[in-house]
Parts: structure tokens; C-alpha cells; sequence
């Protein structure tokens, strides 16, 4: 069996650093290594424990992505890095080309876009394929050989999602509909509008009678007082929103 382990570079980095954010690790010339450190952790005991046949890590560059383009907001009300991480990445990226492990980006696309180009390619030439990440959204790129690897934080187990956990944690029939569940109530981190006033149980709901949101939109006549209007007057955010959450 290819196993092929892909890490979300950054992801993983801000949670290291925010999981020693109460003590931070610092080294003998006063650096805080909390993110590097924490990294490096994750990916060592992902080695030893999973025994991984192939390996790379995704890493988003600087500047603005294809999704900016279309929707100069995106990712816009998101605070400014801290300075530990911007400290620490290229550290990470030094020790990771070190052990012999690729770093893949590619200018105007996330890692997101990367590893969910790179897990479909890989699956399809008989790798079983894990998605190394704690975001959630990575949800709709499972399938049967494609697993949500969500690693242990704060004495909790690493949690691995296919098809059944993914559909179980957002209440949806298929992990497609990740996509729809982002569309209609939005994600504040990254900026994605979404419907006003549309929750994740209110999305779920909607989703079991409609399916998708471009059914939703086309029959919204046979929803009632403001849940009509809402979907009525707001369907180019639903559209919007859909497109920027599509990995």
C-alpha cells in the first residue's frame, strides 16, 4: 500500500504556536521556537506512528491568490501573523528540506488548492491518501481513498475522517456538500460571506430539503417569510460564497 501523507504547512505551524501560546518554548538565544518546534513534533510522530511510504508539505506564498481576484475581501479581516510564526517558517522549511521531503507551493493558489490537486492525482494512481490538517473545510476533498487527518492537541488522539465522519460532523448526506454548508453560512476566518442570519444547523436543514445550493436558489419561492427574502435578495453571496470555498 502508497501511503501518501500531505501537510498543510501553515495550519499546522499556527496551531503548534498557538498551542504553547500560555508557555512559550524558548531557546537558549531567546528565541520563541514554540512553532517550530511543535512542527516538527507533529510531523515526526506522524512518521513514527504511520509509517508514511511518501511525503510533502504545502505551504501558501505571499501575495494574493486567484480567489483575491474575484473578491478582493477574502481572508481580509484576518490579524496581522505574529512575528514568532514569520520567525519560524522558514526554520521549518529549512528542517523539512533537510529530512528530504518536498515543499510544494504554487503562485495565486492556497495549499488548500495544492493538496486537494495533489490528493485527487495521487488517489487515482493507487495511493491511499491523508490530508494532514486541523481545517475542517479539507472535508470535501474525502473519499473512499481520501482521509482528513486531524492531529492530537492537548492530550486528545489524532482523529482520521472519511466519508462517514465527514458527513456525521457537518449533518450532510455527501462530503460535497461541505462546499454548500460554507456557501450558506459563510466562514468569518477566511472572510466568506455566506447568508445573513444562516446558521450551520439552519444550512444542514436546507441542504436535506434542497441538496445544493443552486437548488436552493431556484426554488426559493417554496420557502416562507424572511428565510425567503434572505435567499432571495442574497443568492450572488451564496454563489460567491460557494466558489471561494471550493478547494
Amino acid at each position: 500500500m502508497k501511503k501518501l501523507y500531505l501537510l498543510d504547512g501553515h495550519a499546522l505551524i499556527y496551531r503548534a504556536h498557538f498551542a504553547f501560546i500560555g508557555r512559550p518554548l524558548i531557546n537558549s538565544k531567546g528565541w520563541n521556537v514554540s512553532a517550530v518546534q511543535g512542527f516538527i513534533r507533529t510531523l515526526w510522530d506522524l512518521i513514527q506512528t504511520e509509517k508514511p511510504t511518501h511525503l510533502a508539505v504545502a505551504f501558501d506564498l505571499p501575495g494574493g491568490t486567484f480567489r483575491h481576484e474575484r473578491f478582493e475581501e477574502y481572508k481580509a479581516n484576518r490579524e496581522a501573523q505574529p512575528e514568532d510564526i514569520t520567525f519560524g517558517i522558514p526554520w521549518v522549511e529549512r528542517i523539512i528540506r533537510a529530512m528530504n521531503i518536498p515543499v510544494v507551493s504554487v503562485p495565486r493558489y492556497e495549499a488548500d488548492d495544492v493538496i486537494g490537486t495533489l490528493a485527487k492525482q495521487a488517489a487515482r494512481m493507487g495511493y491511499e491518501v491523508y490530508m494532514v490538517t486541523p481545517d475542517k473545510d479539507f472535508g470535501q476533498l474525502v473519499e473512499e481513498t481520501i482521509f482528513l487527518y486531524r492531529p492530537g492537541r492537548q492530550g486528545n488522539e489524532v482523529e482520521k475522517w472519511g466519508i462517514k465522519e465527514v458527513c456525521e460532523r457537518w449533518g450532510i448526506r455527501r462530503v460535497e456538500q461541505v462546499v454548500d454548508m460554507l456557501a450558506l453560512m459563510g466562514d468569518a476566518v477566511d472572510n466568506i460571506p455566506g447568508l445573513p442570519g444562516i446558521g450551520e444547523k439552519t444550512a444542514a436543514k436546507l441542504l436535506e430539503t434542497f441538496d445544493t445550493v443552486e437548488n436552493l436558489l431556484a426554488n426559493a419561492n417554496q420557502l416562507k417569510g424572511k428565510q425567503q427574502e434572505i435567499v432571495q435578495q442574497h443568492a450572488d453571496k451564496a454563489i460567491l460564497s460557494k466558489w471561494l470555498a471550493t478547494i
